[in-house]
């Protein structure tokens, strides 16, 4: 199965830009179906992103976030050709983890 995660991340100096696109459905668990019933909730809950074991980014979702989120975030101290671990953990139990090499 191919990855849900699909990541951008460019260093200029000392700055890495990330962006990326991961494709989930993201259901808050209030909305109805077109036969009236509710969709239950499933929405990624824990989102992470790593450079050389220490997280960069990490974040605690809810129902609240749209359907496949998009994420957009910089940080210091990658160079390129590092890689980036992205993972995240939703309300049931699936994960997906993906790796990017900083251009």
């Amino acid at each position: 199965m191919a990855s849900t995660i699909r990541v951008r991340a460019t260093s200029s100096g000392e700055t890495t830009e990330v962006q990326a696109l991961i494709q989930h459905p993201m259901d808050s668990g209030f909305v109805k179906d077109a036969k009236g019933e509710i969709i239950p909730a499933h929405f990624i809950q824990q989102l992470t992103f790593e450079h050389d074991g220490k997280n960069v980014f990490a974040a605690d979702w809810g129902g609240g976030v749209s359907k496949d989120p998009y994420v957009k975030f910089a940080f210091k101290g990658a160079k390129k050709g590092d890689e980036l671990k992205i993972s995240w953990v939703d309300n049931k139990g699936a994960t997906d983890t993906a790796t990017a090499k900083i251009q």
